[in-house]
């Protein structure tokens, strides 16, 4: 009988929440550091149990506590309290509005036909039942929140017309979910403060002033810790507080879980978790409390005295700390680890770029000084009618080469031997840059206790668990869990691939219209007559080109983001970690081929195919492109100026006015609701309801990472691309900064060891740009052909120009004579030069390779992934660990040892 009575107990537990073990299956076992995934203990067991010493090994990072600031009288319940961990809000229109509605809708319908009436009552029924639906949903799930012991509090703002109803959730202390959602790490001896910043340490042993310094109050102590465990709670610091001993970010996190495996509905349907609540429309938002108020008080008050939001807006989200270290311990303690990790990363690549900024404007200036000395230049501009060139199109007319005068003398900017010994550096540069932040990784995640999460403790996800057909065994936990067979995912992924090279063939039509549409603009030019727009269509046709190219970027970008994530929600990941690994992947592949597929072309493809006077290379109809007056590769920093420094304007507008958009939108809203009803009382669940929604990180990674490829791939073209990359960052930092905290609604704080599978691009990125820049070198720009020059004919490039122009053809009668750009012979074959020159060119490619390859591969070994006195602080970790948690058990072998003799 209490076996039947037991199983059904737990029957009616996994209809109120989604629960991923199996009561009957729990594992009991105690050793240290052991993981229970997924038991949750309803609040009836709770009672009976509350006084057992029962071990509970748990292992989640909740955050080190430091003191608490001042509290916020709007975080709190009607009692003063009751912490509020989390607001569920939904808004319904008032039934007298309804009613008007309905009676102005028959009103409209006297004249109209019965069949127009029929159809309005029935989308009207239609609604009243969709509504009712969504009613119900919410009913059935606060009625589950009750049962798991969630305290709950309800208000209301309402008007003649709408009512917007706010439903505060807080996780009482009594409850087990903390040991049982939660698996912490908790302090058990406090130590001094670790300095993040290398550059702080530099300058210290320098004695050197540093002005980016800044005392930032209220830092949270920095613990040797160790996993958490019940029965030992008495060692862990804080214990005897249980108010503080929890932070609020760890409440809301604890509180999130249980929203999100709570059911609403039927398992089968996948009606579980507040998200597809929100996305159902059943509740138009879900989000836990800022802090209280960023703005700082208007009296005077003690720095340890502000909360946390306004120590990060004081101290980081405002543009006057543009120079000053990020508080990333206080990032971490208000937002959680995956956040901070963001900004640490985007810190770190924007302190490295400072040296590339620096090396790569002063190659800039060297070329400007040294182009009136450029030898080729001088020879154009002086050469008058020395050199007819040859037509560039079908209808267009012969020019003199000295027409092109400025274009050769700006495309020494792009092209000069400064250029190669930047692409070098910067292949160094991204390859260390890599390898440092790998150790500061390291360092940032054993120093906020996420050293050991791995993809394997994670739980499914939600919405896996429950659309998933059967259960199986997990294999690292032992514990049954939903199963979706791998074989049907791989099908899945195979058939979500051939969309993804679909669209990939959309971007390569796009990438030819482009290039038709430049060499209509061209052809046009030619046409006005005008010496001047004659001169500069090729500069004109690139501009307007890559203008209306960024455009086609920006919006098959949008438009391939909504498709992958439709993709990879059907191809059933089970854990986040591989959903976002898969969706990031996806729109990646899409975004690099959509971004720098022109800027490919014009590197590698344009000017290869142009052919010769009387055998013109055609596409459609019309003559292959060649490159411009002043070589590919001033049309390529031209493609990457418009595109990088466009879409870095772009976004940084969209930043700074959309959310602000948004939330005048919200507060308007809101405030024809509230009108002149506000209490004096702040109310911060309806202040954080006027922000906007925290859409996530993924967006700012991946321009972060496009902009490393700009700076990486096609650095020799573009030799200011890490100024402008370092120019955005500065602002991009402060914005994001100012963004969360001022302008978004709190996100779910969420636990990452690392940056996940951002780091895997970079790395790709890293090792692409030194085969880029190779044949970049080797193909692209004119560094080879005058090396050999110089060693064949002379080391002044006296008479260089009239070496690179072959004449054209005999049998060609339109200009006889004419001059273009090739090494041929009169009979339009390749000249012995030329062959040399190829040999040279593949000579260097595989030489640049190896060397930069050897060199980065020798970096890896040489600087380790872990700094060594990182290594040393993990052992002294462990051992203070054991220690702490084996007193009791050294004192049981004491006493059982009498007994044994």
């Amino acid at each position: 009988m209490m076996l039947r009575k037991s199983s059904e107990l737990l029957r009616g537990d996994r209809e109120v929440l989604l629960d991923l073990d199996t009561g009957a299956e729990a594992q009991t076992t105690d050793s240290y550091g052991s993981l229970q995934n997924g038991g949750f203990i309803p609040p009836r067991y709770v009672t009976a149990n509350a006084d057992d010493d029962v071990d509970d090994p748990v292992y989640v990072h909740c955050g080190t506590r430091s003191k608490q600031p001042v509290p916020q009288p709007g975080n709190y319940f009607r009692d003063g309290r009751t912490k509020i961990d989390f607001v569920l809000v939904w808004e319904i229109r008032s039934r007298r509005k309804r009613r008007g509605k309905g009676k102005s809708e028959m009103n409209a319908q006297e004249g109209e036909d019965a069949a127009a009436a029929a159809a309005a009552a029935e989308e009207s029924s239609r609604s009243e039942r969709r509504k009712a639906q969504l009613a119900q949903w919410r009913e059935k799930f606060v009625q589950n929140l009750e049962s798991v012991g969630l305290l709950m509090e309800k208000e209301e703002t309402a008007n003649e017309k709408k009512t917007i109803h706010f439903l505060k959730i807080s996780a009482p202390w009594e409850s087990k979910m903390f040991f049982k959602l939660n698996r912490c790490t908790f302090g058990f001896q406090a130590q001094p403060h670790l300095d993040l910043n290398t550059s702080a340490r530099v300058l210290s042993r320098l004695c050197i002033p540093n002005v980016m310094k800044e005392s930032v109050p209220s830092r949270p102590l920095d613990y040797y810790t160790c996993a958490f465990r019940k029965s030992k709670m008495s060692r862990f610091l804080g214990c005897e507080d249980r108010e503080t001993y929890f932070s609020n970010t760890q409440r809301h996190r604890v509180v999130y879980e249980i929203l999100a495996r709570t059911m609403y509905g039927k398992r089968k349907r996948a009606e579980v978790g507040v998200d597809r609540l929100v996305n159902e429309g059943a509740y138009t938002a879900a989000f836990p409390l800022h802090e209280g108020p960023f703005q700082l008080p208007k009296y005077e008050i003690r720095p340890d005295e502000l909360n946390q939001r306004q120590v990060l807006y004081h101290y980081w989200a405002r543009w006057c700390k543009w120079y000053k270290y990020q508080p990333l311990d206080h990032i971490r303690e208000y937002f959680g680890e995956k956040i901070a990790l963001y900004f640490a990363w985007l810190g770190f690549y924007t302190a490295w770029l400072l040296p590339a900024a620096v090396v790569g404007t002063l190659i800039f200036v060297s070329g400007v000084m040294s182009m009136g000395n450029n030898t080729p230049a001088k020879e154009i501009c002086s050469s008058g009618a020395s050199y007819l060139m040859c037509p560039l199109c079908k209808t267009c007319q012969a020019w003199n080469m000295s027409e092109i005068c400025t274009m050769a003398k700006l495309g020494y900017l792009f092209d000069h031997p400064g250029t190669v010994f930047f692409s070098v550096f910067m292949s160094f540069w991204a390859v260390t840059f890599l390898e440092y932040w790998k150790r500061k990784m390291a360092t940032l995640s054993h120093h906020w206790d996420c050293m050991d999460f791995h993809e394997e403790e994670e739980r499914p996800r939600p919405e896996f668990a429950a659309m998933a057909p059967t259960m199986e065994q997990n294999p690292v936990t032992g514990i049954k869990e939903p199963y979706f067979p791998e074989k049907t995912r791989l099908s899945r992924m195979f058939t979500g691939s051939m969309v993804i090279v679909m669209m990939l063939c959309v971007v390569m039509i796009f990438l030819v219209t482009v290039v038709m549409c430049r060499g209509i603009i061209s052809v046009m030019m030619f046409h006005t007559g005008s010496p001047v727009l004659r001169t500069e269509a090729g500069t004109i046709a690139n501009i307007s080109s890559s203008i209306v190219n960024l455009g086609l970027i920006l919006l098959m970008g949008r438009v391939y983001t909504a498709l992958a994530e439709q993709l990879t929600k059907w191809e059933m990941h089970r854990t986040q970690t591989q959903y976002d690994n898969a969706f990031i992947f996806k729109v990646f592949i899409f975004q690099f081929v959509n971004f720098y597929s022109s800027p490919f072309y014009v590197a590698f493809f344009k000017g290869r195919f142009v052919g010769y006077p009387t055998n013109y290379g055609t596409l459609f109809g019309m003559r292959n492109e060649d490159c411009g007056p002043g070589g590919c590769l001033i049309e390529l920093a031209e493609q990457l100026f418009i595109i990088m420094v466009g879409k870095q304007l772009i976004n940084n507008i969209q930043e700074f006015i959309l959310p602000k958009v948004k939330a005048w939108r919200q507060k308007r809203t809101l405030a024809k609701v509230i009108g002149g009803k506000g209490s004096g009382e702040p109310r911060r669940w309806e202040e954080d309801y006027q922000l906007v929604e925290c859409e996530g990180l993924f967006e700012e990674y991946l321009e972060m990472v496009l902009q490393f490829g700009f700076i990486t791939i096609f650095v020799a073209a573009f030799p200011l691309a890490p100024l402008f990359a370092l120019l955005n960052n500065w602002v991009e930092i402060r914005l994001d900064a100012h963004k969360f905290v001022c302008e978004y609604r709190r996100p779910v704080a969420e636990r990452a060891q690392n940056i996940g599978v951002w780091f895997n691009i970079l790395e790709a990125l890293s090792h692409l740009s030194v085969i880029a820049n190779a044949f970049l070198i080797a193909f692209t720009s004119d560094f080879l052909p005058r090396l050999l020059y110089q060693y064949k004919f002379g080391d002044d490039l006296n008479g260089y120009v009239n070496f690179t122009l072959a004449y054209a053809p005999l049998n060609y009668t339109e200009y006889p004579m004419c001059r273009y750009k090739a090494f041929r012979d009169n009979n339009g074959n390749y000249t012995f030069f030329y062959w040399e020159l190829l040999a040279v060119r593949l000579g260097f490619i595989i030489a640049f390779e190896h060397v930069v390859f050897f060199v980065l591969r020798a970096i890896d070994w040489i600087v380790p992934d872990v700094p060594e006195s990182l290594e040393l602080k993990i052992k002294r970790e462990r051992y203070l660990a054991k220690q702490a948690l084996a007193e009791n058990q050294e004192a049981l072998l004491q006493a059982t040892r009498p007994l044994e003799t």
